[in-house]
């Protein structure tokens, strides 16, 4: 029988799980020994060491390209190329996403245990899809600015490619473009001001976020082709939501930096009480329907709410022995809490 590969630190929960079944008479010996010897501690990490060398491949893939600049060969020879049409290198690049799709697909198709060098070629296709829609923009530009289209146009795209391809990956970037067309759209129609109906972008985010969340939540699930990209946009869709409450309850409803420097932190305090409360809500949903990720993420971004509003409030106010000891003592406490609650589980595991 092939063992199951776990951690040092698996391994000795199982241990503990197993010997107190067998004291609690819910597994014989026999059982106990056939479990304890069906897992082992695994070697060296290999999947992530494949995991951490396609990335190193696809940074250095783009450092490459990007290195190719600072070369003067390489630069004269670009100065020759620069008369090349914009419709070639625009169907190049398309030729060359349909090559790394294709690549990708069929590599997913016959080696699904491939996860990183499949999703590194889908990674590689989304570039050049990108590159295609930025000269397809150069061609079709009538001069009008409207570019946050391209951005809708690369939504769609990657949208459809993520479904076809069935691709988390290319979902992440339909969800960045998507995000990116909602700030570039709403900053056109502001004539590329701060303000679009009253809101910065923080504010516009905020609200961005919380759509996006709660379409995750509440009906992604009822649309089949894209029903098993949920989670991925749940987790999105919070980090866009909680990256800009807390945004909103630095800058608060402000556009200009000139004028915000000038007002007090006190006077927008009403965001940082919303970022706050927004945090415990998730902490508490998180923690009553047993959702790891808005628990996490509840948790995660009250304490970052604390300690910015600690910061904000005291810096300027109290002398900085008394600060940096106040400080001490508030991790010295989340350390204590913490210990009591890890001394709490094990006794009961014990």
């Amino acid at each position: 029988m092939k063992k199951l590969d776990i951690s040092r630190q698996d391994k000795e929960a199982l241990d503990d799980a197993i010997s107190h079944w067998q004291e609690q008479g819910m597994i014989d010996e026999a059982l106990a020994t056939r479990l304890g010897e069906s897992y082992e501690v695994k070697g060296f990490d290999w999947k992530r060491l494949a995991q951490y060398a396609f990335w190193i491949a696809l940074s250095c893939v783009i450092l490459a390209f990007l290195s190719l600049f600072a070369d003067d060969m390489v630069l004269r020879w670009i100065k020759r190329l620069y008369d090349t049409p914009d419709t070639v290198i625009c169907i190049f690049c398309l030729v060359l996403a349909i090559v790394f799709y294709s690549w990708g697909f069929r590599n997913k198709r016959n080696h699904p245990e491939k996860t990183f060098s499949n999703e590194a070629l889908m990674t590689l296709g989304v570039f050049a899809t990108a590159a295609f829609i930025g000269y397809l923009g150069k061609i079709i530009d009538k001069g009008s600015g409207h570019f946050s289209l391209l951005f809708l146009a690369s939504v769609l795209i990657y949208g459809i490619l993520s479904v076809k391809l069935s691709s988390k990956l290319i979902w992440v970037f339909t969800l960045v473009s998507f995000g990116i067309w909602f700030a570039t759209e709403t900053a056109y129609h502001s004539n590329w001001g701060f303000r679009f109906w009253g809101m910065n972008y923080p504010l516009r985010f905020t609200l961005f976020g919380a759509l996006l969340t709660a379409f995750a939540l509440f009906w992604q699930h009822h649309i089949k082709p894209i029903s098993h990209f949920r989670q991925l946009s749940y987790l999105i869709g919070l980090t866009y939501l909680m990256v800009a409450l807390w945004l909103l309850s630095i800058f608060g409803n402000y556009s200009d930096m000139d004028k915000w420097a000038q007002v007090r932190q006190w006077h927008i305090f009403y965001w940082g009480l919303l970022s706050t409360a927004v945090s415990l809500g998730f902490a508490w949903y998180g923690l009553k329907k047993h959702d790891n990720i808005a628990r996490e993420f509840g948790i995660v971004f009250l304490v970052i709410n604390i300690y910015t509003r600690f910061f904000e409030y005291l810096w300027d106010n109290v002398n900085r022995a008394i600060f940096f000891l106040l400080l001490a003592v508030s991790f010295w406490y989340i350390g204590r809490w913490a210990e009591r609650v890890w001394r709490k589980k094990d006794k009961i595991r014990g």
